[in-house]
């Protein structure tokens, strides 16, 4: 790839031929070169995983000018790592990740592949975003954003990010947006997580399933909220996890 033209870096957690990240692909190829590393297979869920204990594979797919892709036997995290050794000396402009089949608002932000890979652009001090749509249909249309998601790579790339600060986007399943809001995390758990079942020998297993219960579902400051009332929903986010506002607090519970 040529060195003249900004260089995005695209990975994601549902797979390199999943819809979202082919769509992705198009929308910001105009912008420059694309180099995509994602998971030959869905690995939703992973968060900032990375493999530590087999080799990590990768594969050329398809090579044309300004595009590159490869799969890779590895998680979200490995993909991007991976991206950014091969390029050597050479740092991308950009970092995205998506576009997910899946919101990943509120609590969801800690668990998701999608946004590990934002996280680790973002720890590289690459300008870095995520961009989730709120449907888990795997043909769910991500095209009627594209000129939103499209402004809003070409800005980061004119002016960058603070250090230390990432984008998450997440997109309502309707495509008529009413707006886009600047939101805060909405506060909430995962319940009741796990449907056991016995088999006819004895043997336990556990279901991933449960439900998510907000305590801030009328906070229109929130993502969750934004998502429900149809507003594209922009959450700025931080890799540094330090709780400023209780350190004096941790303090004088450590004071002898």
């Amino acid at each position: 790839m040529q060195n003249a033209k900004p260089l995005i870096v695209i990975s994601n957690d549902d797979g390199l031929y999943a819809k979202g990240i082919t769509q992705l692909i198009e929308i910001v190829r105009p912008l420059g070169d694309v180099l995509v590393v994602a998971p030959d297979t869905a690995r939703s869920g992973y968060a900032m995983a990375m493999t530590s204990n087999v080799p990590v594979t990768k594969r050329l797919v398809r090579k044309e000018e300004g595009l590159e892709l490869y799969t890779c036997s590895g998680t979200p995290v490995d993909c991007i790592k991976i991206a950014l050794h091969d390029l050597g000396s050479r740092l991308p402009n950009l970092v995205l990740s998506g576009i997910n089949h899946g919101e990943n608002a509120g609590v969801n932000v800690h668990y998701s592949g999608t946004m590990g890979v934002v996280l680790e652009g973002c720890m590289k001090l690459i300008p870095s975003i995520g961009f989730s749509l709120y449907s888990h249909d795997p043909e769910g249309d991500s095209m009627p954003y594209a000129s939103f998601i499209r402004h809003i790579c070409q800005r980061v790339l004119e002016q960058g990010l603070p250090i230390g600060t990432c984008l998450n986007v997440n997109f309502p399943e309707n495509d008529e947006m009413k707006g886009v809001k600047i939101c805060r995390q909405a506060r909430g758990q995962w319940k009741n997580e796990w449907e056991k079942t016995t088999r006819q020998n004895g043997q336990v297993h556990y279901w991933l399933t449960g439900y998510y219960e907000p305590d801030d579902s009328n906070d229109k400051t929130t993502d969750k909220w934004a998502l429900a009332n149809g507003f594209v929903a922009i959450t700025p986010t931080t890799i540094d996890l330090t709780s400023y506002s209780t350190m004096q607090f941790v303090e004088q519970l450590v004071t002898l």
